[in-house]
């Protein structure tokens, strides 16, 4: 029998973990944060908050509706507030406070391969979501747009 577990029943394991010193992982899911992060596939450690956060980190956070979120931070306002969003998204989250931040990620495990979100392979993945993120709708629009061209040129 497999039973599943929400983030709202693991949120008191998690804070005890962090409470000793201890990280948590999890299992992704969705698929927001494609390609970096693919649900049954991938797991993330989370690790308690202990220094400022900054551009291209990946948070855990809890949203006011209660919704549990995985994404990057692309921005931080001059009020100390987070702009959100998945890799794989385009519309950006205003609004996610440190009142909402849970941990953050420290490692993930791809493939049973486990790589630390200081490693510079990963670093370079981040720089260029952070680059092109203001490119990411328009050429997703031209990218369907050729796509429809191509289907209706090959019929």
């Amino acid at each position: 029998m497999n039973t599943k577990v929400t983030m709202e029943e693991l949120l008191p394991f998690i804070e005890d973990a962090f409470n000793n010193g201890k990280t948590f992982t999890i299992p992704i899911t969705g698929t927001s944060m494609l390609p970096l992060l693919v649900q049954g596939r991938d797991t993330v450690t989370i690790k308690k908050i202990d220094e400022d956060l900054k551009k291209g980190d990946l948070p855990l956070y809890r949203r006011k509706d209660g919704a549990f979120v995985l994404h990057r931070i692309i921005d931080i306002n001059e009020d100390g507030s987070f702009v959100m969003c998945g890799d794989n998204q385009f519309i950006k989250e205003f609004g996610i406070t440190s009142g909402n931040l849970i941990g953050i990620v420290c490692e993930i495990n791809r493939n049973g391969n486990t790589f630390s979100v200081e490693d510079e392979s990963y670093v370079r993945y981040v720089n260029r979501v952070l680059r092109f993120f203001n490119v990411r709708y328009p050429l997703r629009r031209l990218r369907y747009a050729l796509h429809k061209i191509k289907v209706k040129i090959t019929k």
